[in-house]
């Protein structure tokens, strides 16, 4: 069981028992804060979502601690116009600990547990074999694509390189025939 609240601007998915950092809100520490910006509401199955909010339904929680974020760096700086402004900044932030997620009309909705997500050590172990003979074929073929591709890049690159130097080529008996042309001219003043 989960909701989505809504507090400072900011949308956070929260179960029962969770700790997470808002926006800070100005409440005492130990004080319970109730959170009406409820978006979703999920109880297994049954999902209920606002538009915008769920009517009815509340997010208990409890203030943890007040406190600021590690400092932010900012540097403004303009290469060659003297220009060089260096700032910080740390926001504040309220750790709350979700006690209670009631749902539509009020009611206190199931506290149990949501099953934690196997690890990719377990689900890879829960998959099936791979069979010997098909699997074995498929990264032959891979490779020898990518040989293939290989090949035709070498190819691409070895004529670019002979077209550059043709071009080049070009661009120096050009160069070398106009400057004959125009030391005749002067000579002829």
């Amino acid at each position: 069981m989960y909701a989505v609240i809504k507090t400072g601007g900011k949308q956070y998915r929260v179960t029962q028992g969770d700790v997470i950092k808002v926006e800070k809100l100005n409440v005492d520490e130990g004080a319970t804060v109730e959170l009406g910006d409820v978006i979703m509401v999920a109880d297994g199955d049954d999902i209920k979502v606002g538009m915008p909010f769920v009517k009815g339904s509340i997010v208990k929680a409890e203030i943890v601690s007040h406190g600021r974020h590690g400092k932010i760096e900012i540097i403004k700086f303009k290469r060659r116009k003297h220009h060089d402004k260096q700032m910080g900044h740390r926001q504040y932030y309220t750790e709350i600990e979700i006690k209670e997620i009631t749902g539509e009309g009020g009611a206190k909705l199931k506290t149990a547990p949501e099953p934690r997500p196997e690890s990719k050590a377990a689900k890879a172990a829960a998959k099936p074999a791979k069979k010997s003979s098909g699997e074995e074929s498929a990264p032959k073929k891979v490779a020898a694509k990518k040989a293939t591709a290989k090949k035709a890049n070498t190819k691409k690159t070895a004529t670019k390189k002979a077209t550059a130097k043709k071009t080049a080529v070009k661009k120096t008996t050009t160069k070398k025939a106009s400057t004959k042309k125009s030391t005749a001219k002067k000579k002829k003043t």
